[in-house]
């Protein structure tokens, strides 16, 4: 059966209470250190999104598990789930969830085997829309705009729509350098669905950048900020963790009702309240409404999930996925998100998480 019903939404606060609510079970609910007898390798790959937070949760697990090494390549989604498919990699990171039309969920019920694949949310990574436009602060950009620039229909920074999201700003006319993920990357699949659902893309939502669309390629989240940072006139979509570590500018957007919002972990969280579970058991895919009219709500989000065997992973693959994710899942390694560009998952969410988790074998 579907999960029904909408998430509640997590807001910065909140996410620090949670640390010290803390649950019944000492292994998924506290977020304490798993056994530190623990020993042996995990081999990941898959969102640079999340790599930020994996950095920070290896170091951490690491540390508490000295017999632990986790090897996560920031490949790409795209490789991320092929690399999981092929059954060369434990855990898959990706910004969106196995690809029904794709035919990934069955491919990856096979690679598992005796079990199936399960999608588990982990990190929430606002998408911000980072620009190098001297002189200009407190960029608006509605979604058609945005789309417009994307698509290689607006090329000034003068241009009449952007005039209009920006009366009081003074624009160059200079010429614009938009920059995407060149990789397969479920950050351009979140960033294209947020198009396709309230700018009228008129391309497939997907993780490949559509050629028509044009425009500069740079490799990997890190690649994008990057360029957009050396280039005047500049102008991408990175995750938050990405933009902040880079000291770059973040467009306000405009949400569903028209209300330009500032990307903060808060106002990100308020889109994932809208959020549904459309996976079935303990498959946590969400259906996210990049339309929401939520009053404050920033409204691209892409949450990105760790994709692993439910059963069918080898006995020692199981045992150290289960104990990492038991930790990334649990109080601490969600209160870390917060320092680092990220938003925690909703407490509604995060429950479910851990019982997925804990039924990993």
């Amino acid at each position: 059966m579907k999960y029904a019903g909408r998430l509640a939404a997590v807001t910065l606060a909140g996410a620090l209470s949670l640390a010290a609510c803390g649950t019944d079970d000492n292994t998924t609910g506290t977020g304490t250190a798993p056994d530190s007898g623990l020993s042996g390798t995990i081999n990941a790959a898959g969102s640079s999104a999340q790599a930020n937070a994996i950095d920070e949760w290896k170091k951490n697990f690491q540390q508490a598990n000295s017999g632990v090494s986790l090897n996560y390549q920031p490949s790409g989604s795209g490789a991320g789930v092929q690399a999981f498919l092929q059954g060369t990699i434990a855990f898959a990171g990706s910004d969106s969830a196995l690809k029904a039309d794709k035919g990934e969920p069955a491919q990856a019920d096979a690679r598992c085997k005796t079990g199936k694949a399960i999608n588990l949310p982990m990190v929430t990574g606002p998408v911000a829309v980072v620009y190098n436009l001297p002189g200009v602060e407190g960029l608006q950009l509605s979604p058609k705009t945005i789309g417009g620039i994307f698509n290689s229909k607006i090329t000034k920074w003068d241009d009449a729509a952007i005039k209009a999201d920006n009366p009081e700003a003074t624009l160059p006319s200079s010429a614009i350098q938009a920059f995407h993920r060149s990789d397969e990357s479920g950050t351009s699949d979140n960033f294209t669905k947020f198009l396709a659902k309230t700018a009228g893309w008129p391309y497939e939502a997907a993780k490949a950048w559509p050629a028509e669309a044009k425009g500069q390629g740079a490799k990997g989240s890190d690649g994008v900020a990057q360029a957009v940072k050396t280039t005047a006139g500049a102008i991408g979509y990175v995750e938050l963790s990405y933009a902040e570590n880079s000291g770059l500018a973040k467009a306000k957007v405009g949400n569903g009702s028209g209300e330009f919002v500032e990307l903060t972990p808060e106002s990100a969280a308020k889109t994932v309240e809208a959020a549904e579970v459309v996976g079935q058991g303990n498959d946590l895919k969400l259906d996210i409404d990049y339309a929401t009219k939520a009053a404050g709500a920033y409204p691209i989000v892409l949450v990105t999930y760790e994709i692993t065997c439910e059963k069918g992973l080898t006995a020692e693959e199981a045992k150290l996925v289960k104990a990492f994710l038991a930790y990334t899942s649990g109080d601490e390694g969600q209160r870390e998100l917060t320092g680092l560009g990220y938003a925690p998952l909703p407490t509604t969410l995060l429950g479910k998480v851990r019982t997925a988790v804990e039924a990993i074998s």
